[in-house]
């Protein structure tokens, strides 16, 4: 007997019998109502105000002068909206140095960002694609780097560079910045389900160098998996404040992150530690508006570059 066929005798038998997906096998409509969790809701929203509420205050104190930021309640606007008076101090404190430290925080973090994009994408396509002796160890090394903290390497990384020579140049930033780990493993993890074997069989008949390849055919296909790495990169490079900290002695070199505790600190050794603040936090608004901007302009890239990579089609 068919489940057809034991489906009618029980309906016969049972005249209330209903289908188990309702009326003719149609699945029952979805509500969002009975699925909605008020626990759920709540952490979310938890959350929201978590990451909402440092930018919210950073925002209103930017707009108060040194007097109101202590005599005010810090999630709320003080009686002068002081934002354009602290742009002008903070762009023209020590002779407009804060214009030359956004160049530099600029510089290092889109050259940073683009060679560990680069370097990644091909030792991650390398690792994905082809087999070679020591294949299995080598990227068993690379997870481990993942677990090594930067400061743990900024202090031999600070030799290496002084015996070369290198120290308080730009490339004392821009080098160790190139090397990313966990570029590397995002990018094997994405090349591996993202191109297709066959595809690149295909080009090597058709008389394809393997860099050609790559270049041209998986290249093209790593595009939202190049952005997720780009952006990694960008903010961890623009964030750094330790290695640029030891590596850099010129104020002319320093990126936004030194600069700014470089003024705290000025501020304070001359016995105005209060001075500064409104300029500080001014700064720090100002240096964090670009990454806001650029995930806000990279977000669905970003987004697809996390899922699609770990799942396989």
């Amino acid at each position: 007997m068919t489940d057809l066929d034991t489906r009618a005798a029980v309906t016969i038998d049972t005249p209330n019998y209903r289908p188990p997906h309702g009326r003719r096998g149609r699945p029952r409509p979805y509500s969002a109502s009975k699925r909605r969790s008020t626990l759920l809701t709540v952490l979310l929203w938890l959350c929201v105000l978590y990451f909402v509420l440092p930018l919210w205050w950073l925002f209103v104190s930017s707009t108060k002068d040194t007097s109101a930021l202590f005599s005010t309640f810090g999630l709320w606007f003080g009686p002068d909206f002081s934002l354009w008076d602290n742009l002008v101090d903070l762009f023209t404190t020590r002779g407009g140095l804060f214009v030359r430290w956004i160049g530099n925080t600029v510089f290092y973090a889109l050259t940073a960002a683009v060679g560990a994009t680069l370097l990644s994408a091909m030792a991650g396509y390398a690792f994905a694609k082809f087999d070679f002796p020591g294949k299995k160890v080598l990227f068993s090394i690379t997870l481990g780097a993942v677990m090594i903290p930067l400061t743990a390497l900024a202090l031999p990384t600070y030799l290496l560079f002084a015996q070369a020579g290198l120290t308080d140049t730009p490339w004392a930033i821009i080098v160790p910045s190139l090397v990313s780990p966990f570029g590397v493993y995002l990018m094997r993890v994405y090349a591996a389900d993202a191109i297709d074997d066959s595809l690149l069989e295909a080009a090597r008949v058709d008389g394809s160098g393997e860099f050609r390849t790559f270049w041209q055919v998986g290249f093209r296909l790593l595009g939202p998996g190049l952005v997720t790495v780009f952006l990694f990169s960008l903010v961890g490079t623009w964030n750094n404040y330790f290695l640029p900290l030891i590596m850099l002695n010129s104020s002319d070199l320093y990126p936004l992150t030194v600069g700014l505790a470089q003024i705290q600190a000025a501020a304070s050794a001359g016995g105005g530690s209060q001075a500064a603040f409104s300029t500080v936090i001014t700064g720090s608004l100002v240096t964090v508006i670009p990454l806001v901007i650029a995930f806000l302009f990279l977000q669905r890239y970003w987004q697809s570059g996390l899922s699609t990579g770990s799942v396989k089609g």
